[in-house]
């Protein structure tokens, strides 16, 4: 079954290639974390731009992907299949606003993102269900990223050692 899904989708395509991580959503286990790995040498490469213009790379990455996620589920036939990941790479960038790109606030960030992305407490899960399309796709994984980012803040203020590891 999985092979019917990837015969729909093409890597030269670049609207499949950016839905799919750069490809990492391919990897055949884990698809939701290795494309949120993959976002950790672009917020890397960003850690040095203005924090307004991270916000305009964190909106562009949010509305372009509703259209990247969409199209790509319509092509493959299937709503929100696991090998699109573009939701995990703008997820992670509103994990990040305005926070401190350090490798211990990566880590953290990153590990906190996932498990709100794979728990999908209230109401990133009711979102999951219901909101069907690109919007759909995308926006679990953006409440994802904020609920990651407000515990981020929460740690600079009350916990400031924890993003200080290394």
């Amino acid at each position: 079954m999985q092979a019917e899904f990837r015969a729909r989708v093409s890597m030269k395509n670049p609207v499949h290639f950016l839905a799919l991580g750069f490809g990492s959503g391919l990897i055949p286990f884990m698809p939701g974390t290795f494309g949120s790995l993959a976002a950790l040498p672009l917020l890397i490469a960003c850690s040095q731009v203005s924090i307004v213009s991270f916000i305009a790379l964190t909106l562009i990455f949010s509305v372009v992907g509703i259209y990247l996620c969409g199209k790509t589920a319509d092509d493959m036939q299937v709503h929100d299949h696991g090998s699109i990941v573009w939701d995990e790479i703008a997820g992670m960038f509103v994990t990040f606003l305005f926070v401190p790109i350090t490798a211990s606030s990566l880590l953290v960030g990153f590990i906190l993102f996932r498990l709100f992305d794979i728990l999908k407490p209230w109401p990133i899960g009711v979102i999951d269900k219901r909101l069907h399309g690109g919007t759909g796709i995308m926006l679990d994984d953006l409440l994802a990223g904020a609920m990651a980012c407000g515990c981020l803040h929460l740690l600079m203020v009350f916990w400031p050692a924890a993003l200080a590891l290394f």
